[in-house]
């Protein structure tokens, strides 16, 4: 085995629509990657079957076994305890109590693997290799099927006593929206694909026209992607409009109340959505949360994750570059 395989590290970012997987090098290059659609039905271990399939993909087209690398680093949803168990991944099939993934993926590919919060690792990414570099203290946003946050200050990453980032669970309107944690009014009720798709769907029910769906089975997929909401947005769907623009509106407010907070340098937005609908709509955002400052004549930079769809994956691998 030569002294390159020996430095390359794994990395997967398990998220609610796709499971991105990638093989790295130790500036951040990478040399195989590969996706896969995350399981709809079933439970934790069918999910944790696809991650094992994408990251022995990614492997191979990078020339090297799994067993070969350093590890493999996790981004994992939900709460995960230092020997890899994770808990609460609610966006995920059947996953309501825990599951020992890091156990299950290490006895898959034969190789130690780290779990990670994966808004967390995807911003210190960001920090390390992307938009995040210029700043020691940035706030990470990462808008999809859920709306997650991820923070560094001080240069140091910071999560609390294990849970802290948790931007899409902040309450923006008191009794509010029903999200899918149970609560009500957090700011994932709003902008979170999932509760999007769901609010798509019971307004389409009562008549709304809309073309959302018929966009969705054209492009062969069974869930409102990214995509699908991009492609709506440029036909001038008034529904799709309508629920962007309320998203828009909540993530301004959940970020202004952030940076109120902790006064960070820069806010990064990432996510499906959020790399997927870009540079305009950040601006959007960066308007919204400007109407909340409390110091609004110093607001915080904001950038589009530099990194891209691969940002996850990259930043799971460095749980092995710490």
């Amino acid at each position: 085995m030569g002294s390159t395989k020996t430095k390359l590290r794994g990395g997967i970012d398990l998220g609610g629509t796709k499971i991105q997987a990638a093989v790295v090098g130790p500036r951040g290059k990478v040399h195989g990657e590969e996706r896969a659609a995350t399981p709809t039905e079933g439970g934790p271990a069918d999910v944790a079957r696809e991650m094992a399939a994408a990251l022995s993909g990614s492997a191979r087209k990078a020339g090297v076994e799994p067993a070969d690398l350093v590890g493999v680093g996790v981004g994992a949803p939900g709460d995960a305890d230092p020997q890899g168990v994770v808990s609460g991944a609610s966006n995920l099939p059947g996953w309501e109590g825990s599951y020992p993934l890091a156990a299950e993926l290490s006895t898959a590919l034969g190789a130690d693997v780290r779990i990670g919060g994966d808004v967390q690792v995807a911003t210190e990414a960001e920090f390390r290799l992307g938009a995040g570099k210029p700043y020691r203290s940035i706030l990470g946003v990462f808008w999809g099927t859920g709306v997650g946050g991820g923070m560094i200050l001080d240069g140091k990453p910071w999560t609390g006593r294990g849970n802290a980032g948790e931007i899409g669970h902040t309450v923006i309107v008191r009794g509010g929206a029903r999200c899918p944690c149970g609560r009500r009014g957090c700011l994932e009720a709003y902008a979170g694909r999932g509760p999007m798709e769901a609010k798509a769907r019971e307004e389409h029910e009562k008549g709304t026209k809309t073309r959302l769906f018929k966009i969705m089975k054209e492009r062969g997929h069974d869930r409102l992607k990214s995509s699908v909401w991009e492609h709506a947005l440029e036909d001038g769907d008034e529904l799709a409009e309508h629920l962007i623009d309320r998203a828009v509106k909540a993530l301004g407010a959940g970020i202004g109340s952030a940076v109120n907070l902790l006064d960070v340098e820069a806010v990064i937005l990432g996510g499906g959505l959020g790399v997927r609908l870009g540079e305009p709509f950040l601006r959007r955002i960066e308007k919204q949360a400007a109407k909340h400052l409390f110091v609004d004549d110093r607001p915080p930079a904001m950038h589009v994750a530099a990194l891209g769809d691969l940002g996850g994956a990259i930043g799971a691998s460095l749980l092995f570059a710490r």
